[in-house]
């Protein structure tokens, strides 16, 4: 069934065709066979409409009722003979009236294989490792209050794409994704984190819909917009993919925007055990009897302004200014004045540069942590729970970065190398202040007693007040405005190379309009052939030769 529900197959050969992220089609890896992205969202359409036409004719066949909560809306879909007068989530009294199938009616459902017993023992069991948690003594007396529901999902399968930036940076990368199977929870009244913790479900056991599944069980109806549908999917998403940029960006503080384009779109029921008490809540996966458990203590994170960043920098600064005017003029109380002037300019261009287009307030963000009981899963075999063997995880494709080289789309790899360039920056930064007095150590022997700073004044006076600007603006800013882009290469084929095992190596290239070293160079070089560039020159050796002699 779930071969049917969710694979695209090959119109030549019949066997699955897999998404290709950079061709953004779907291609048979046997035969060669290709199918058209609205090809395949057509033919999933017309599989699903009929199962939901087989469904809506069968509904008539079961004695079953609909209860609607007069307070927080819920809707139950339960069996007729079963006495339901009060909504499990807010207590409040409920309408009964007879079931009748609606479009709401899902396509496939995944069966409870972890009984309510069952359920009791795990979350007990998940207690009593936990013995110091708040959540776990208060947990072991509502026990008994673990209700089973098959609650309603959106099942997703499509591409993805996603724009990511740093927080404080101004460009936008652009990276391709696939969902594989991603379920959004479609019901108001359950803590979505917490039924996203206990996930995934094995989709081996995906069964086509039908009402003999609800006999002896719950059935919540989607009383969620699809507005607010799309919004969860695209959260998920973005929570999915963050643990990647996180890890290619080197750093927590990044806008994500993503956009799912479904291909596969199927209302499902999945099994889960649930309980809510005030601000306890926990739930039991039906299938896999994983356990998760919202945190009751709240937590905060701090979000800090732009300009904090730049402290460092306008520090470092400053102390390189008061040193360099200590060492050539020996007045502490010039230094500092100086030091002080300069300060003031300093944070009038900072703020300049980076005030417009970014937050600059502090913010306090509050949140509570979801506990799980890990990795370890179960299943049924000859009517027996036991651990699985394997681990189940969630299927996401790695992010695909497209750039434009030699005029040819192609994808690459992303590597920013934080903290590497920023430690290049700063001793770049070192050297340009220091230029002058770093040639003229060469020229005289390095005689540092010989040094006179005073015949770089000239030089300092123009460097002290650009260099770290430069360095902030252009240097720092320009990291995560510019990764450095590689792609695969045969092992050994190429110069510049990052080994990555397997025979294959990263060689580094340049998108169409960026500047390559070997370009900046000969930039800098023809600058030095102008008129100006000679001047500068001259001006240049004769504030080293007063400097080194």
């Amino acid at each position: 069934m779930a071969k049917d529900i969710l694979n695209i197959s090959c119109p030549s050969c019949g066997a699955p065709a897999e998404f290709d992220i950079v061709r953004q089609i779907y291609a048979c890896r046997y035969c060669g066979g290709t199918v058209e992205l609205e090809k395949a969202k057509q033919d999933k359409a017309q599989f699903q409409a009929a199962i939901r036409k087989k469904n809506k004719e069968s509904a008539g066949k079961y004695p079953l009722m609909t209860t609607t909560c007069t307070g927080c809306g819920a809707t139950l879909v339960f069996e007729e003979n079963e006495a339901v007068t009060t909504c499990d989530f807010c207590e409040r009294k409920l309408v009964r009236k007879k079931f009748v199938g609606t479009e709401d009616v899902p396509t496939a459902v995944i069966p409870f294989a972890v009984t309510r017993k069952e359920a009791i023992e795990k979350l007990r069991a998940w207690c009593e490792a936990n013995p110091g948690k708040e959540e776990s003594g208060q947990l072991l007396p509502e026990l008994d209050n673990l209700s089973g529901y098959y609650l309603p999902y959106r099942m997703t399968r499509g591409p993805v794409s996603c724009e990511v930036r740093q927080n404080h940076a101004a460009k936008f990368s652009l990276a391709r994704g696939y969902l594989h199977d991603e379920f959004v929870n479609c019901s108001d009244q359950f803590d979505n984190l917490v039924l996203d913790a206990m996930e995934p479900y094995d989709l081996a056991d995906l069964k086509e819909f039908d009402y003999a599944y609800v006999a002896g069980q719950r059935m919540k109806i989607t009383d969620i917009p699809e507005k607010e549908a799309n919004r969860r999917l695209n959260e998920e998403v973005r929570e999915n993919y963050r643990v990647f940029f996180e890890k290619i960006w080197e750093t927590k503080a990044l806008s994500i925007i993503t956009k799912v384009d479904p291909v596969v779109t199927s209302p499902v029921l999945l099994p889960v055990y649930y309980l809510k008490k005030g601000d306890l809540i926990a739930a039991v996966n039906g299938q896999t009897g994983k356990v998760s458990v919202k945190e009751l203590k709240r937590h905060s994170y701090l979000s800090v302004p732009w300009w904090v960043g730049t402290i460092a920098v306008l520090l470092l600064a400053l102390g390189m200014v008061f040193g360099i005017t200590m060492l050539a003029a020996g007045n502490l109380a010039g230094a500092g004045f100086f030091r002080g002037v300069l300060g003031v300019f300093y944070l009038i261009v900072f703020a300049a540069m980076f005030g417009q287009g970014f937050d600059n307030k502090f913010s306090v963000s509050h949140y509570r942590n979801i506990l799980t009981s890990g990795e370890q899963t179960f299943r049924r075999e000859k009517g027996k729970l036991i651990p699985r063997d394997e681990v189940l995880k969630r299927k996401i494709a790695e992010p695909v970065f497209m750039e434009t080289v030699d005029k040819q789309e192609i994808p690459v790899t992303y590597a920013f190398q934080k903290k590497r360039r920023i430690v290049g920056i700063l001793i770049l930064g070192m050297v340009m202040v220091f230029l002058p007095v770093i040639i003229a150590l060469f020229i005289n022997g390095f005689n540092f007693a010989g040094i006179s700073l005073g015949g770089s004044a000239v030089w300092f006076c123009i460097a002290v007040p650009t260099v770290p600007i430069i360095m902030s603006q252009v240097g720092f800013q320009e990291i995560y405005n510019s990764p450095r882009l590689f792609v695969d290469v045969p092992d050994g084929s190429a110069t510049g190379e990052v080994a990555t095992g397997g025979g294959r190596k990263k060689k580094r290239v340049y998108k169409d309009g960026q500047t390559k070293p070997g370009k900046a160079l000969l930039t800098v070089l023809a600058m030095c052939l102008h008129p100006i560039g000679w001047i500068v020159i001259a001006v240049i050796a004769l504030m080293v030769y007063l400097t080194a002699f």
